[in-house]
This record gives structure tokens, sequence and C-alpha cells, in this order.
């Protein structure tokens, strides 16, 4: 008995040497750091979403860029290269070339967005930072080239080229029913503005972003930090005409992606300006989500957080992404208290996408990464199926769990 108590005695001071042996070279590598159980499942994810894509690639027409994919029919929808959603697919490819080094990737990626080019000189595209930014951005990031920095500074130029001085704001999207409409998701177009105003380009760029950012702040969001879809503003005085959540349940709920567009939003802002406003809304948002009673355990929020409970409304796993994301960059802005909430929540994200039944099995889904995510509900457009820019955010976010702890390259 006693020689039991020794051995037990042992085995305890031991792992107390080696507990405050890993406590201080973690401390080294900073409070946020990822666990080595999520880095072998995140291995895993993206060996697999390298195959996957192959598929994709060896599915998708010539001279298109793939949407969704809907599995009852069998049938890929796709893209011109000016649809919104065309960037996502090559930025993909280049988050899986960073990660695998594998070059027929890589130029997938290129030989697709020689197709976007024509889109540096549009004056009828407000989502060029989607389009052009998560493309050539990525590109220019990994393999710096001196007509990526080109095509990018002309992108940022035809952006800002719908920025009215009245409203504070660049316009979000044209339809006959809008006199000036602003939605959430623009805010992420602003990375394109910063990156051209600090890579050589005009400076009036980067205050545009940020008369674009504020006038959002000001007019977007609720008391409770929930943010209506879109704001629509007279031209002539800049007044708010009115306030909508055209792809949510009502105007006045909680459209999940319109969230996950916020947080995304304001994290990204407060990287470029250290304003102290955007990282307050950034947190307040992440708050509204991750504290959402709406919120399923395995935090993939329904399509819309107000969505009438009966049905059991459909999960959207592209809102997840984007938050994890988002998550992951904004962990490391905060205390070290918050920041390990937030990580926490992102690990319990990537946990629930990589499986069943989110994650599509290799030779599935056309291609796709994820399944079960939901475009617009209410003109029912892209239902619970898999879409272009859920794999992006999806993959964006698992590599950025990578680099915790690390000097980022974002």
């Amino acid at each position: 008995m006693f020689r039991i108590g020794r051995i037990l005695l042992f085995v305890f001071l031991l792992s107390g040497l080696l507990a405050t042996s890993f406590v201080s070279e973690a401390q080294k590598k900073g409070p946020l750091r990822p666990s080595e159980p999520m880095l072998k499942l995140i291995e895993n994810n993206l060996k697999q979403a390298c195959s996957q894509y192959k598929i994709l690639k060896g599915r998708l027409p010539a001279g298109r860029f793939p949407k969704t994919y809907f599995i009852r029919t069998g049938r890929m929808e796709t893209g011109e290269p000016d649809a919104w959603t065309s960037g996502f697919y090559p930025g993909t490819l280049m988050y899986l070339y960073q990660f695998s080094k594998d070059t027929s990737l890589s130029n997938e990626a290129l030989q697709r967005m020689k197709l976007l080019e024509k889109n540096a000189d549009r004056k009828d595209a407000y989502d060029l930072g989607f389009l052009m930014y998560n493309s050539y951005g990525n590109a220019q990031r990994l393999l710096p080239s001196p007509e990526y920095a080109a095509l990018l500074q002309n992108s940022a130029r035809a952006l800002a080229a719908d920025f009215n001085a009245k409203v504070g704001a660049i316009r979000s999207r044209e339809t006959g029913k809008w006199q000036f409409p602003v939605t959430t998701d623009g805010l992420a177009n602003l990375e394109l503005l910063f990156w051209a105003a600090r890579s050589g380009g005009d400076p009036a760029l980067e205050k545009i972003a940020i008369t674009h950012a504020n006038t959002t702040l000001l007019n977007q969001f609720r008391p409770d930090y929930s943010s209506y879809d879109v704001v629509d503003y007279d031209t002539t005085n800049g007044q708010v005409v009115s306030r909508k959540t055209a792809r949510g349940y009502a105007d006045t709920s909680a459209w999940s992606r319109g969230q996950a567009w916020g947080l995304y939003g304001f994290t990204m802002l407060y990287r470029f300006t250290r304003d102290s406003r955007y990282l307050d809304q950034a947190v307040h948002i992440a708050d509204f989500i991750s504290g959402n009673p709406h919120l399923p355990v395995d935090k993939i929020p329904y399509w819309d957080f107000n969505a009438p409970p009966f049905p059991v409304p459909l999960r959207d796993a592209s809102s997840a992404a984007i938050m994890c994301s988002a998550l992951l960059e904004l962990c490391g802005y905060t205390d070290p208290k918050k920041g390990q909430e937030y990580v926490a929540v992102a690990e319990q994200i990537i946990r629930s996408l990589s499986f069943d039944p989110y994650k599509a099995l290799v030779g599935e889904n056309g291609g796709f990464l994820l399944k079960h995510s939901v475009g617009n509900m209410p003109a029912r457009i892209e239902v619970d199926v898999p879409e272009t820019y859920a794999d992006y955010y999806f993959v964006e976010a698992m590599m950025r769990y990578r680099q915790l702890g690390e000097k980022r390259s974002w």
C-alpha cells in the first residue's frame, strides 16, 4: 500500500512538472493557442478539401464559376465572371494552395481569375471586394505580382466610384425599389479600399471606407446590436428612407448572415484603423451572436435568429463559417478571457462543420465542402444547399485557427 502511494505521489509530481513545462511553453506563444486535437481535425479537413476541390474543378464548365449544387437533381449552378460570388472559388483555391503547396490548385485559381479581370473597370458592381479582393487579394498575398496589384487598385477605384458624399456610403445594390441601398455585407468590401490606399493607391480610398463604416455604424444597428439587412437613403439629403431586412424573416428580425457580415466587417475595420469604436461594435455583435438564446448548442445558427420555431427553421452553415472566421481574428484584439471565449465558440463551429450533416464526404455534394446553407429564404433562392462562400469562409477560418499564437499574415 505504501509502495502504491509512493508511485501515485511520483506520478502526481511528474504530471505537475509536465503541466508546468507545458504552460511555460504555451506562455511563450501567447494566451491564445491552437489545441492539438483541433489542429489534427483541421489538417484532415484541409486535405479532404484539396481532394474535393479537384473534383469540383473537373465538373466546372469553362468560363464559369461555381455557385451551388442541387443534390436531388445533381445539377450544379454556376455564375458568370461578374456574379458577386465568383471570387470565392479562386480565393478558396489559393487558401488550399497555401496549405498544400499543390500548384495544380493555384494554377486553376489563376486561370479562372483571368476571367475576372474585366470587373476591375466596372462602375456597376458593388461587390468588388468579394469579387476581386478575395481572389486577386489572396493571389497577391501568396504570389505577389505587379499585374495583380494593378488590378486591385483599379478595382478599388471602381468600387469607390459609387460613393455618395451626401449619404456617406457606397451603394450596395442596383434595383428599382431603392433610392440608395446600403447593406451590412458591404462592410466586407471595404478591405479592398484599405489595401489599395495602403499599397500606394489614393489615400482618399481609405477615407471613403471609414466614412462608409461610420454611416453603417450609425444607422444599420439596433440597440441590442443586431442589424438590419438594408438601409435605404435619400440621395438629396442623406437621410434614412427605410430600414429593411430583405433576406431575413422580418424587418425587425436578425438575419443570421447579416449579423455575421457585421461581425466580420467591424473586426476587419479595427485591424486597419485601431479605432476602438469598431472593436467595441465587433465585441457587441459577437456577444449578441454567441449569447443569443436562439443559437443552437452546436453553434450553427438558424437562417434567421428570429425565425419561428415551427416548423424547425433551417440552419445556415455559411453564417457559421463567416462568424467563425471573424471570431478567430477578433479573439486577438480583446482581453485574454474574452478571446478564449471567442476561440471556444469558433472551435465548436469548426467541430460541427467537420462532420455530418454539414461536411460532405469526398466525391459527394458536387465537389462543394459544406452542405446546408441558405442563400435567400424569402425569395426561395438557394435554400438548404451548398454555397461557394460558405466553403471560402470555412477554409479561411481553419487557416486562421492554425495561426493562433503566431504573427498573422492576413
